[in-house]
């Protein structure tokens, strides 16, 4: 907690079908790459990894964990393409980032994947299932700011098109394009993008059917959070 046509009211639809933690897809997803197939649409840097079965993560309590406002927070994303940072935002979501710090100080991410790509627009992970339908077991909520717009960069929560604004468990996207800019202030604020964006921009670019299935697979290995 991270969903095509030319228009963003189609961009808009997209995201509230396909960000959602328990929805169907909205396309049948193309049948699984071979690893031959798999190579081929590997960006340079990648590594060609398999899709990994889905994680049982058990069960996992609700977290009343909150960042200090008064600390800097970096998670470091280390993906099977390289590594990015996100600098948390702990002044205006330390109950989005809180969470989001939980989880990955269990270890929840490690093993999971990148698993809906939309060029332009937004690149999501974070499903224990991998397939969009998949999350921690518990919902947390934190509006975002009123003023929030998802510029490039911006990392904000997944969330259902039935959810409250701020919903959040523990899908996340990262905005890779301008594709995003306009959608309204719905999805929580996470924090931004301030190290390793290419890495990022590197896994927008796979190729990836209607659903946004990408055609390579993109493996989280591990998120830490650190302060500064």
């Amino acid at each position: 907690m991270l969903r095509h046509l030319a228009l963003l009211t189609a961009c808009l639809a997209l995201l509230a079908a396909g960000c959602g933690e328990d929805e169907e897809p909205a396309a049948t997803p193309a049948p699984e790459a071979t690893e031959a197939a798999a190579n081929e649409f590997l960006p340079e840097g990648c590594e060609n990894v398999e899709k990994p079965a889905p994680k049982d993560v058990g069960t996992i309590e609700k977290p009343d964990e909150k960042l200090d406002k008064s600390k800097t927070y970096i998670a470091t994303v280390s993906t099977s393409c390289g590594d990015f940072e996100i600098t948390l935002d702990s002044k205006q979501a330390p109950i989005t980032g809180g969470s989001f710090k939980y989880l990955a100080d269990q270890k929840f991410f490690d093993g999971l994947t990148f698993h809906r790509i939309v060029a332009d627009f937004v690149i999501q992970g974070g499903d224990p299932a991998g397939d969009g339908s998949g999350g921690p077991g518990y919902t947390v909520v934190e509006a975002p700011p009123s003023d929030l717009t998802y510029d490039e960069g911006i990392v904000a929560m997944a969330k259902t098109q039935d959810e409250p604004a701020g919903a959040s468990g523990s899908q996340f996207f990262v905005v890779t394009g301008a594709g995003a800019a306009s959608l309204p202030p719905d999805y929580a604020l996470l924090g931004k993008v301030t190290k390793g964006m290419e890495v990022a921009t590197k896994i927008g670019a796979i190729q990836a059917d209607q659903a946004g299935t990408p055609a390579a697979q993109i493996v989280i290995k591990s998120i830490t959070v650190a302060e500064e």
